[in-house]
């Protein structure tokens, strides 16, 4: 499962109502939807924790003391960004219903 582009921008930042119907259209299983889409919202959650830690990893220096870091504005500034990204599960979902997401199973695939 993978996507090249994804665009946040157009993405609910909150929770949203939907319609379970559409979510089967596409594998005719809502169960095998709702795996497909649980297994991205891990790959897109690990991907910002993987780019939030090495941007963060730029601050780390192996004599903190209590002042630098309270006082460290820009890595406040870092962490507000990714705290007002979307959750990976409605990035996840947006992907899944705009054909965003590539998957397949091997066992129907026999």
């Amino acid at each position: 499962m993978s996507t090249n582009n994804t665009n946040k921008g157009t993405v609910a930042s909150s929770t949203v109502t939907r319609d379970l119907r559409e979510l089967d259209v596409k594998t005719d299983n809502i169960y095998e939807s709702l795996v497909i889409m649980s297994k991205r919202a891990n790959q897109i959650s690990n991907n910002i924790k993987e780019e939030l830690h090495q941007k963060l990893s730029e601050f780390a220096s192996a004599n903190d003391n209590l002042e630098e870091v309270f006082e460290n504005r820009e890595q406040i500034e870092i962490s507000k960004h990714y705290e007002k990204l979307p959750k990976p599960t409605l990035v996840a979902v947006q992907e899944f219903l705009e054909d965003k997401v590539y998957y397949r199973n091997p066992s129907k695939e026999v």
